[in-house]
């Protein structure tokens, strides 16, 4: 299951580098180009996207949709107008999903 999820995060991350706050913790942190290339190698080749269930929304104010909705095309995929990074409404999938994993584990 991936829901809104960041493709390629190293491309377009530097808008991120130097110093960041933590929205709940207000702890400080800080994001350097070592960060960003250290997630490169993370992206693999997809070896089962049938296994795989992508939800979007487009109205994520953090993420393009479409940079996943190209990068897991070969997966099944939900595209919701609207909506936010937070994927509103998750929760009328929570049926779904329970049905979808129960298949790919049997």
């Amino acid at each position: 299951m991936l829901v809104n999820p960041a493709v390629s995060p190293w491309r377009w991350g530097r808008v991120l580098l130097g110093e960041q706050r933590n929205h709940y913790t207000g702890e400080k942190y800080r994001i350097e180009e070592r960060h960003l290339e250290a997630l490169k190698p993370l992206e693999q080749p997809l070896r089962h996207p049938e296994n795989l269930w992508l939800l979007l929304q487009t109205g994520d104010q953090v993420l393009d949709y479409r940079l996943a909705q190209q990068r897991y095309r070969e997966c099944r995929t939900t595209v919701e107008q609207g909506g936010d990074h937070g994927f509103t409404g998750f929760e009328r999938y929570l049926p779904q999903i329970l049905q979808f994993w129960k298949q790919k584990s049997s």
